[in-house]
């Protein structure tokens, strides 16, 4: 029997989350969500942080269980690269930026 690599694993990381629809805003602390937003499109992204790949499996079952199609998971980087594993607090205004590669 062959193994099966099962690439990097990461301990913890922020992700964005992109729905078709809008989601009203309370729908953020069921998500445990860093920010949600309502795009222009027509579409929703969610800002949140997993643990690790067992807390991302569960935000998505989340998104599964309202059952708005899910357009796109993007793990994203933290603003400021000192950042902890620790949630973020709720007034706090700064939004993950995308992750780019060379």
């Amino acid at each position: 029997m062959s193994e099966i690599p099962i690439g990097h694993h990461h301990t913890s990381g922020w992700y964005e989350i992109r729905l078709e629809g809008h989601l009203d805003s309370r729908w953020a602390s069921w998500f445990n969500a860093l920010g949600l937003t309502n795009e222009s499109d027509g579409t929703t992204v969610i800002q949140s942080q997993a643990a690790d790949q067992a807390a991302l499996h569960g935000l998505l079952q989340k998104v599964r269980d309202i059952g708005l199609p899910l357009i796109s998971v993007t793990q994203v980087e933290p603003d400021k690269p000192e950042s902890t594993t620790e949630p973020r607090s709720s007034s706090s205004t700064s939004i993950p930026r995308r992750r780019t590669t060379s």
